[in-house]
């Protein structure tokens, strides 16, 4: 029952997307859709994903006012920030996974960007997940050139690969299938390898996703009249790579959008690391005004601590925007068992800093109170639709600006609802 509802929600969604047509060597080209968002009639579409969340949720105030919404008009919103496209149940990073985020009304899609041997610039999550994320494995020229060719499991060791984006050249990678992001770790086969979709996710939708280059989603996203949100991604080779530095690459990411005349303000240039944040800032002022500085500092006690004590020194440097994780940014009141905003959350505001997060719609079922994205609220977090009780507090007393999602319709719903 549980992959027949996941297949239902999808197949909605996808049905009346437009598709860019495909030029003869294979690239995309959006460039024929026209007028606003691509098309002057779109329909923003929901699934019944939403639905199921808000009437899952426990009685109060929050669900009435979702309820009376149900019936839209549900639009294209800012806020929604398509993580990876719509990976919970499309390949990520890929023309269909983009295809289903702008149909439930995203309005910025994600590219993390890697490079290749070539040192062209590519859409993937990380620079050595192709073995995970695509079916080089299956390809044998291909996985020859992998890092860590497959190695499978055996007495007690778990099955190994590594394929990176710099094992191979952009027009190889073009040839790849996009896939559900997964491993089997106990494997002894390629193809059960590759067989590892989490529980919550599916893979009807993954017989062959279509992998795109930064540039393909430039022009992709461009013609659908979107915003953009690309990642530098740390790269996982020793740098220089072959002679290309770490500026180099951060300033061929935006010189991608300089060259397609893009207004910076449709761009927020993300990455982990602060150097290349301060970068941007430096050297490529109008696209830094927006850039994104993802703090994963979060992740443990004393960086959490550390972040919080040095928001206002990042402030003074030049960011602007700053992006942990999303548990990072809530907490549960002991007095009241409410959840309300981290100290995190609240000398951000106080540095006077903008607030972006991510990831909503990755955990799976949150019946047993979630996971890595709400381990500060755990003990309140009982079912399914606590998930817009967190967005809720989120947006209405953390004052974040947008959110990375991995199933748009999630957000746009709540958006449309709220005017966001």
């Amino acid at each position: 029952m549980h992959c027949l509802l996941a297949a239902s929600l999808s197949l909605g969604l996808v049905s009346g997307a437009v598709i860019p047509k495909r030029t003869g060597n294979g690239n995309v080209n959006a460039s024929h859709n026209q007028g606003s968002n691509g098309n002057s009639k779109f329909n923003v579409q929901m699934g019944p994903r939403p639905y199921y969340l808000v009437e899952d949720m426990d009685d109060g105030p929050l669900k009435v006012k979702l309820q009376s919404c149900s019936e839209g008009p549900f639009k294209v919103s800012d806020f929604v920030f398509a993580h990876r496209g719509a990976p919970l149940q499309f390949p990520e990073h890929t023309l269909e996974s983009y295809s289903a985020a702008r149909r439930m009304g995203a309005g910025a899609i994600e590219c993390d960007v890697a490079f290749t041997n070539d040192k062209q610039l590519v859409c993937r999550h990380a620079q050595c997940d192709l073995h995970t994320t695509t079916d080089i494995l299956n390809r044998t020229e291909l996985a020859s050139k992998c890092t860590t060719p497959f190695t499978p499991a055996s007495e007690g060791t778990d099955a190994e690969a590594l394929c990176c984006t710099s094992d191979i050249t952009q027009a190889e990678f073009k040839t790849l299938c996009g896939k559900m992001d997964g491993f089997n770790p106990n494997a002894t086969t390629v193809e059960e390898y590759l067989d590892g979709t989490p529980y919550f996710r599916t893979d009807l939708y993954s017989s062959c996703g279509t992998v795109l280059t930064h540039n393909e989603y430039i022009d992709l996203v461009d013609g659908w009249d979107l915003k953009f949100s690309p990642e530098l991604k740390t790269p996982e080779v020793e740098m220089p790579f072959e002679g290309y530095t770490q500026e180099q690459y951060a300033q061929d990411m935006i010189d991608a959008y300089k060259s397609a005349s893009i207004d910076p303000s449709r761009v927020w240039a993300q990455s982990f690391l602060p150097d290349d944040i301060f970068y941007w800032i430096e050297n490529e002022p109008e696209f830094g005004a927006q850039a994104v500085y993802l703090d994963e500092r979060v992740d443990t006690p004393e960086g959490y601590a550390n972040a919080t004590a040095s928001l206002a020194e990042l402030a003074a440097r030049g960011v602007q925007i700053v992006a942990p994780a999303f548990f990072a940014l809530t907490k549960v009141d002991n007095a009241t068992g409410a959840i309300v905003p981290s100290e995190y959350a609240l000398a951000a505001k106080a540095a006077g800093l903008e607030i972006v997060t991510w990831s909503l719609e990755r955990s799976g079922w949150l019946n047993e109170g979630g996971d890595y994205y709400y381990q500060y609220v755990m003990p309140v977090i009982n079912n399914d639709g606590d998930l817009y009780t967190v967005v809720d507090v989120l947006v209405q007393q953390v004052g974040i600006t947008h959110f990375f999602t991995d199933w748009p319709a999630t957000l746009t719903y709540y958006a449309s609802c709220f005017g966001l």
